[in-house]
């Protein structure tokens, strides 16, 4: 008879280990935020809330959750992950002086919030310039997606309200740059809202967008080098004038509803006006076509807009709407780019779908739900996950190459952040070393010396 043998083999467990060092991946966050100069702006931006003979300084409080929050936290308690490695993240607050810091912040209300975010501009031109190449505006160009986010509220929260989907919590409209086929995204607004805030409200459009614009660099806050790109939330009259007006010059990609009106036109389209839509790498997509719409579709619209319209084959088990034609699924978009072919612009258009790449990284990276009561709290978590976003977008466009560049927060922290090290000090030194029986390792080493190539902030 053979003694059955168990898949895993056993370990004896024992206290009191030394000079080991959990989440030491983690310093690959840290050197960014050292290098980026994060660090020294927030505590610059924060230092009219610090308090007299106070012990810890509130930048680096605040940068303490974001990095908790980064590394997968997601609540002010998970600070103690950081408090619990001194040798990687220095002296970290007790969670009584984290919550009274965000208490006032949110009692200083616009002020602190304005003060946080004009940090995070004057970092991202710095870390922009670090990049080069790789930086989102290497093209010359900007796009920054807008869409909204449904946060679920599982107790009753200041705000929290019935949403679209049946749900309860909160409806959020968050802005991200996008980085382009070879990165990921980084956040530039936040605008916290009630669960019940309308899809199509061109106020709330209008403030998201000029929160991202105030972080981008100067030049870009203006100019058809920017667009703006949103779902049919956004073609509202009020919005793509806005957009549109007179000195301000944005460029836009903005979905459409598509009318009674726009189906009445597309059903006078002929078949000989339809091109087809192409994918990423140039070859024709299967089973749809664009055309453009003009004549009076266009009254009451901004001067130069145009209004594209694309008809494609549903996929299997979709249903059909009553503004769908010949059994094609319509959906159409408006935009001021001339001189482009509709196809090219279709094509730019489509790819706003990496925005949802984006919001379900932010819902594993502290935005799953807002684990405050108040409104103001809220607001400061908000920024908290965005500076969170910023590292997790910053690192990987500033320290690692190919694949691993486009790796997203869940990988990141199963591969990189969660590696171990043990901590060795010798000649007044210390030495993190890594495991060296760990895949990846050498992506570590090999971001972390890329990050030391790099000129310190100043």
């Amino acid at each position: 008879m053979k003694k059955r043998i168990g898949s895993y083999p056993r370990v004896r467990i024992e206290g009191g280990g030394r000079a080991v060092v959990s989440q030491a991946g983690g310093v690959l966050l840290v050197e960014t935020v050292r290098k980026a100069g994060l660090d020294t702006a927030i505590s610059a931006a924060l230092a009219p809330w610090r308090k007299a003979r106070a012990v810890h300084d509130p930048g680096k409080i605040l940068l303490d959750v974001a990095l908790a929050v980064a590394l997968g936290g997601d609540c002010l308690a998970d600070v103690a992950m950081l408090r619990a490695e001194p040798a990687v993240f220095g002296p970290v607050a007790s969670d009584p002086t984290v919550s009274r810091l965000i208490d006032t912040l949110a009692a200083a209300g616009p002020r602190a919030l304005t003060a946080i975010r004009a940090a995070r501009g004057e970092v991202r031109q710095q870390v922009w310039r670090l990049a080069g190449r790789e930086a989102p505006d290497a093209g010359g160009m900007v796009t920054v997606d807008l869409d909204g986010v449904l946060v679920i509220a599982h107790s009753d929260k200041e705000d929290a309200a019935p949403t679209w989907k049946r749900t309860y919590g909160h409806h959020p409209l968050m802005g991200f740059v996008d980085h382009g086929p070879g990165g990921t995204g980084e956040p530039v607004a936040a605008l916290l809202r009630p669960g019940n805030a309308g899809s199509n409200t061109a106020a709330d459009h209008i403030n998201a967008t000029q929160l991202a614009l105030a972080q981008l660099p100067k030049k870009y806050r203006r100019g058809r080098r920017t667009l703006i790109r949103t779902d049919s939330a956004g073609g509202t009259h009020d919005f793509v004038a806005w957009l549109a007006q007179r000195g301000r010059w944005l460029s836009y990609s903005v979905g459409m509803t598509v009318t009674e009106q726009i189906h009445q036109h597309v059903l006078k389209v002929p078949a000989s006006a339809w091109t087809p839509a192409v994918e990423t790498g140039g070859e024709v997509r299967d089973g749809a076509w664009i055309a453009e719409l003009t004549g009076d579709v266009l009254t009451g619209w901004p001067k130069g807009m145009r209004l594209i319209v694309r008809k494609e084959r549903p996929h299997p088990g979709a249903q059909l709407r009553l503004t769908d034609a010949d059994g094609m699924r319509l959906t159409c978009f408006a935009t001021n780019t001339a001189g482009r072919p509709i196809a090219e612009l279709e094509l730019r258009h489509r790819l706003r779908a990496r925005a949802e790449d984006r919001i379900r990284n932010a819902r594993a990276t502290g935005l799953r739900n807002l684990p405050l009561h108040r409104t103001a709290q809220n607001r400061i978590w908000l920024e908290i996950v965005q500076i969170a976003l910023d590292l997790l977008a910053w690192m990987p466009m500033l320290a690692l190459t190919g694949k691993a560049r486009l790796w997203e927060p869940r990988r990141l922290r199963l591969r990189l952040f969660t590696a171990a090290g043990q901590l060795v000090t010798t000649g007044r030194r210390r030495i993190l070393r890594m495991a060296r029986h760990w895949p990846w390792t050498g992506h570590i080493t090999a971001a972390l010396d890329r990050l030391a190539q790099l000129p310190d902030p100043g």
